[in-house]
């Protein structure tokens, strides 16, 4: 069965402050805003929800399964995920034992994204060393592979005590959990692993081209293809920031200030930010930006564009980097679900039903 297109939305729960009071919102109240968000999501219709993991004070999501589950206590149908599970500083036995008890909490709801971490304060935090940063995401992938695939589990690697004979308890929904996504930043090194892990890849695009990953995607479908594995199995998510408005004028002006001011604050490693005046804002934004952010019309134009290049099958907005008005926020996801994601299945001659989304899926 042909798998309908998916839209999602994900969140990082920064706690940037307000462009205009400077006033900085608590935690708390952040991750309730986050529980709102996951149900309007599933009302209206949207694919995914995820949050990401982040170890800082302007951040407020630490451990994203917690509030996962959180969110499926109070959705009945989209699919929650990490959005990503920093693998590397993490223990791979932990992340199964708690993405499978979502996976059973939520009716079968549950997916995997893990990553190797553009923000490092995770390393230090849990006592890992940055000068093992590849080597640390290539042997804690390879055991996640083996843990997916087995139980009891026998396994042996160099970075973290060995395995013999181990139960990993509670099993999933059906007893194996899918999908496990790959993050991927941009590096042909990263595509080349997601292929040869048999693992789907989710994008992360901040800026640039609609189509500046095309050769990221062609090398990823052509090392899964030289693996001799079935091509419709190598699926492509595209996932970065962007904003919907009634019109597009609406989205820029809305989302403009609180994007600039995240990306001042919040995207920074060593205490440097990124400043984004606005005419490059819109820059990004244009038809050919990779940024989605417009009305309705002009969301379902790029991803429609963006399709042809990538035949990808998932979108997922961080919507509002930075956190745009909570109002405006909400409204956002009714529009993505309501009006964005039947549009494109329509153009792509997708019915968008439920139960055929679920079977295809699995």
């Amino acid at each position: 069965m042909t798998r309908p297109f998916e839209i999602g939305v994900y969140h990082f729960g920064e706690l940037t402050p307000d462009p205009e009071t400077g006033r900085v919102v608590t935690a708390q109240r952040r991750l309730h805003e986050l529980i709102e968000q996951a149900e309007v999501a599933d009302q209206a219709g949207l694919s995914v929800f995820g949050v990401g993991e982040h170890h800082r004070r302007d951040f407020a999501v630490s451990s994203p399964v917690v509030l996962l589950a959180a969110m499926a206590a109070r959705t009945s149908r989209i699919h929650l995920t990490p959005t990503v599970s920093v693998l590397s500083s993490d223990d791979p036995v932990r992340v199964m034992e708690q993405i499978n008890m979502l996976d059973d909490l939520s009716d079968g709801r549950a997916e995997l994204m893990v990553g190797r971490g553009s923000y490092t304060e995770s390393f230090p935090l849990f006592g890992y060393d940055l000068a093992d940063y590849d080597a640390l995401f290539e042997e804690k992938l390879d055991l996640l592979d083996h843990l997916r695939r087995e139980n009891p589990i026998t396994w042996q690697g160099t970075l973290r005590p060995s395995l013999h004979d181990a139960d990993i308890t509670p099993r999933p929904v059906g007893d194996r959990l899918v999908p496990v996504w790959i993050a991927v930043g941009g590096t042909p090194a990263s595509a080349v692993r997601a292929a040869r892990h048999g693992l789907p890849m989710a994008l992360g695009v901040l800026g640039g081209r609609l189509d500046g990953f095309r050769r990221f995607v062609d090398l990823y479908r052509r090392t899964w293809a030289e693996l001799g594995r079935p091509a419709d199995e190598a699926l492509v998510s595209v996932n970065g920031p962007g904003f919907v408005a009634p019109t597009s004028q609406a989205a820029i002006d809305l989302s403009y200030p609180a994007f600039a001011e995240g990306m001042q604050q919040n995207f920074h490693q060593r205490g440097r930010g990124w400043r984004v005046p606005r005419d490059q804002y819109e820059a990004m934004a244009s038809p050919g930006g990779a940024l989605f952010v417009g009305s309705p019309a002009q969301i379902v134009d790029k991803i429609l564009r963006q399709h042809e290049v990538y035949g990808h099958v998932r979108y997922i907005c961080q919507l509002g980097f930075g956190n745009v008005p909570k109002r405006d926020a909400l409204r956002a996801i009714e529009l993505l679900g309501t009006e964005v994601l039947p549009a494109v299945r329509r153009a792509l001659g997708q019915t968008g039903d439920a139960a055929a989304e679920t079977e295809a899926r699995a």
